[in-house]
């Protein structure tokens, strides 16, 4: 008797499972039509507070941003700190937020502010590792990874103020997933942005995951890029295309490799899947330069590029103002503010497009990418979206040259308006054009 309970257990467990890992996430209604934007609390302002972020609440709205991305909210840990503020994902401790920001009710209340400006607020939640001195360490020492003389672990040999967290133990799973729901009940946050998902084992996020939602639906977005994190994310990141773009700003590849991309890694993932797309974010603006650094004059031509094609744009704070410095990581460096650069109207004229143009929107309810005919094609991308009726076509000159090219496609025929002017344009299934370098064309109806 003893047996067949235990093998009926046991396939009872392997059918759940399998549920779990085959099952595809339902994405907040909210979310389909959305830009997000990253938040870097210490930089955004001089002050460096909840309170003075929140006045740039309207500015957001207008911009159109949906979705505010806020970088580690918590106690940064002082032993073995790096830098003197130490940096956001040393966590000190998960269940309260860092003084330089502010206080609890001030984030609350910013929370509020973000939700009465009609947009919606994640923020980053640093589940493998905490801080030298975070209270688990004295607490549940026997919840960390540890060597064979019973000293604790960096996650990563570079990442010296930090110790990993052993998920073996499912203790930690229960307390873990009780700490991310405290933050969507007591706060009424939308979701999170989780560093390093990968580096904890899925099946942790998928227990995590329906239990959050038990609360509110929530958006997940996983610092990550496999196809098994869209079991319980929402979003990854697209490292691999953010790499070829940078490539091509620096002649080590072309429009061809793009193309090549979308057939083959991007067909590995879901069609509900949300992808990231980012000429910038926290990380590759300190460690590997602006996107003028990285990009050059490409930098605005792959900021349209990321908002057309299939997935979610975004922007990281100071992209629209045309940051052109290195943020600090470990000390206070505020962002350069100006308010007449380029960037911001046509992040606000891109967001617009993709909140009204159905061809654009993320997952299975915007349009699939189909790439047309050119003769160009190492040189030139050209691509239509189409969704019930709404149709986007884009196209790049992807060189520092002048090119002369010939596009055909069918589906191409009609009247559309052009992005950048708004003029009316008819096009026929045929279209000629002469592209200074790095120039786009995006036409939508």
């Amino acid at each position: 008797m003893k047996i067949r309970n235990l093998f009926t257990s046991l396939i009872l467990f392997f059918v759940i499972s399998s549920f779990l890992l085959n099952a595809q996430v339902k994405h907040p209604e909210w979310s389909y039509n959305k830009t997000i934007y990253e938040v870097n609390i210490r930089q955004y302002t001089p002050e460096g507070t909840f309170n003075a972020f929140k006045k740039h609440l309207p500015e957001l709205k207008q911009m159109g941003v949906g979705i505010l991305w806020l970088m580690p909210i918590n106690p940064i840990g002082e032993k073995n700190r790096k830098g003197s503020l130490g940096s956001y994902y040393s966590v000190k401790d998960y269940l309260k937020v860092n003084p330089e920001f502010g206080t609890f009710d001030d984030f609350k209340s910013l929370v509020n502010e973000v939700h009465e400006n009609g947009m919606y607020i994640i923020i980053d939640w640093v589940a493998n590792h905490t801080s030298w001195d975070n209270p688990l360490v004295n607490e549940h020492p026997d919840w960390f990874t540890k060597d064979s003389v019973g000293n604790f672990v960096l996650p990563i040999p570079e990442w010296t103020d930090v110790i990993d967290l052993n998920y073996d133990n499912k203790d930690l799973w229960e307390w873990m997933t009780d700490a991310l729901s405290y933050w969507v009940k007591e706060c009424n946050i939308d979701g999170y942005r989780c560093d390093v998902a990968g580096m904890m084992p899925t099946e942790f996020w998928l227990q995590a995951r329906p239990k959050l939602n038990k609360i509110k639906p929530v958006f997940m977005l996983a610092e990550w890029e496999t196809v098994e994190m869209h079991k319980a994310f929402d979003m990854t990141y697209s490292w691999d295309l953010y790499r070829i773009t940078n490539d091509i700003a620096k002649e080590k590849a072309d429009a061809e490799k793009i193309t090549k991309y979308f057939d083959s890694v991007e067909t590995k993932y879901p069609k509900s899947a949300f992808r990231m797309r980012f000429t910038s974010n926290h990380d590759e603006n300190t460690w590997n330069g602006t996107e003028f650094d990285r990009l050059g004059d490409a930098a605005e031509t792959f900021v349209v590029f990321d908002a057309i094609i299939p997935g979610m744009l975004l922007i990281y704070n100071g992209q629209e103002a045309g940051n052109q410095k290195r943020l600090e990581f470990f000390e206070k460096d505020p962002i350069k503010w100006g308010k007449d650069h380029k960037f911001r109207s046509l992040y606000t004229n891109l967001i617009k497009l993709k909140k009204d143009n159905k061809a654009l929107w993320n997952g299975e309810k915007g349009g699939a990418i189909s790439f047309l005919k050119n003769d160009k094609d190492k040189e030139v991308l050209s691509f239509l979206r189409e969704k019930n009726g709404n149709k986007v076509v884009g196209i790049f000159n992807l060189t520092e040259d002048d090119v002369d090219v010939n596009i055909e496609g069918k589906g191409l025929k009609g009247n559309y308006k052009n992005f950048a002017d708004d003029e009316k344009t008819n096009i026929s299934d045929k279209i000629t054009l002469t592209l200074k370098p790095w120039e786009y064309k995006v036409y939508y109806k």
